[in-house]
């Protein structure tokens, strides 16, 4: 079947999450940040992403920026960090995130074949327009889809119902693209064509299903998108 959608994940996937740690630890005053930031923007991360299945499972929704601030107030408590001005930096940055450096270039290749491009993600509107801005991809981007929409986190079947509701045709024609194993994996399970962008060379999450490609980076996402 010929993909005729590829939607993203954003955090991670086409914004760098780590970009407001490492940013914030280069500038004058955080210098407690600066031989941390690489731990203190993982534990982030992985809060933030902990929270969002609690929460989902338990039934227990809020939007993306609340689980964003729980996540980093844990980060910087675990690495003995007690500083409110650093706090307000740090997600004040986040609404700034920067796209991988391929991005720009790769989702104009994508709208050059005539293909539909959107994201689909965790984030609040609020959140996801700040990136998109900041990122200057808005041109490349059809539509932004948010789980507030839904009221519940990925990867509840009801946030992938999302993108065929919006952009018409079937799971198949879709090429869904996220640098979360679980993320992709749970795509997978629900019909769409995945990738999995491995960044980091992790192993493979023990799910039930696995995506069927896994990439290092997102420069050759229009080449696959064309054969599949």
């Amino acid at each position: 079947m010929t993909i005729k959608t590829c939607i993203f994940d954003a955090y991670g996937t086409l914004f760098d999450v780590a970009a407001a740690a490492r940013e914030a630890a280069a500038e004058p005053g955080n210098e407690a940040l600066a031989g941390i930031w690489p731990k203190l923007a993982n534990d982030w991360r992985l809060k933030q992403l902990q929270y969002t299945w609690l929460r989902a499972v338990a039934n227990a929704h809020c939007d993306f920026w609340e689980v964003t601030q729980n996540g980093l107030d844990w980060a910087m408590e675990a690495a003995g960090l007690s500083d409110d001005h650093l706090r307000q930096r740090l997600l004040d940055l986040y609404w700034e995130l920067s796209a991988y450096a391929e991005v720009p270039a790769m989702l104009a290749a994508l709208k050059a074949a005539g293909m539909q491009t959107g994201i689909l993600s965790n984030g609040s509107p609020a959140m996801l327009d700040g990136a998109v801005q900041s990122a200057g991809v808005g041109d490349v981007l059809d539509d932004v889809l948010s789980v507030e929409s839904v009221g519940v986190f990925k990867p509840h079947k009801s946030v992938y119902d999302l993108v065929c509701k919006r952009f018409g045709g079937t799971p198949d024609q879709v090429l869904f693209v996220s640098s979360n194993g679980w993320d992709a994996a749970g795509a997978t399970g629900y019909g769409f064509q995945t990738v999995w962008v491995n960044r980091a060379g992790e192993p493979v999450d023990r799910l039930p299903w696995t995506p069927p490609n896994i990439l290092t980076d997102l420069t050759t996402i229009p080449e696959l998108a064309g054969r599949l």
